[in-house]
C-alpha cells in the first residue's frame, strides 16, 4: 500500500524494526545504498524477524537508481527541517515516504529537490533534536493507513 524508502540507512536495529512495519501494514521497503550494515546482521535478526519478511525489500545502488526504477507516484520526505506537518497532509494509497541516515538526515540538495510542500515533519516540542527512525516512519505510516481507511488491515 505505502513505500518506505531508507536513505543511505545506518543502525541495523532501526532498519529491522522497520521490516517488521512493513510486514504488518504492507508496505514495501526501498533501501538506497550504501548501508551501514550486512542485510545478515545479527542486530537485524535480534528484531525478530522471519526470513519471509526480508521478501519484500529491494535495494538501489544511488537514489537516482531508486527514482528511475520505483517511479514513485508522489515521494514525501521525513525532515525536522520540514515546515509542513505530516498531519496536515492528505495521503494516497501508493505514497513513498523517504527516511534519511540517522546520524545525519537527508541532505538538503534532495530536500531542495523535492520542493517544501513535499518535505514533512512530525511535530515535536522545541527545542528537541529528533525522534528515533523507526518510531517516525511507524507514525507516519499509520497515520496514512488511518486515512485510507485501513484498507488490506484486519
Amino acid at each position: 500500500m505505502f513505500h518506505i524508502v531508507l536513505f543511505e540507512p545506518e543502525i541495523p536495529p532501526n532498519t529491522g524494526n522497520i521490516i517488521r512495519l512493513c510486514s504488518n501494514t504492507g508496505s514495501q521497503l526501498h533501501l538506497i545504498e550504501p548501508l551501514g550494515f550486512e542485510m545478515d546482521d545479527k542486530r537485524l535478526r535480534r528484531a525478530g524477524l522471519d526470513y519471509n519478511e526480508f521478501a519484500n525489500i529491494k535495494t538501489y545502488p544511488s537514489f537516482k537508481d531508486y527514482l528511475l526504477q520505483a517511479k514513485p507516484a508522489r515521494l514525501f520526505a521525513l525532515s525536522t527541517h520540514g515546515m509542513k506537518s505530516a498531519f496536515d497532509t492528505e495521503f494516497k494509497p501508493g505514497d513513498a515516504f523517504i527516511f534519511g541516515p540517522e546520524t545525519r538526515g537527508l541532505p538538503k540538495s534532495l530536500l531542495s529537490e523535492l520542493g517544501e510542500e513535499f518535505v514533512l515533519r512530525i511535530p515535536m516540542k522545541p527545542d528537541n533534536r529528533s525522534l528515533n527512525l523507526s518510531n517516525t516512519a511507524a507514525i507516519l505510516v499509520y497515520e496514512a493507513w488511518r486515512q485510507c481507511g485501513f484498507v488490506g488491515g484486519g
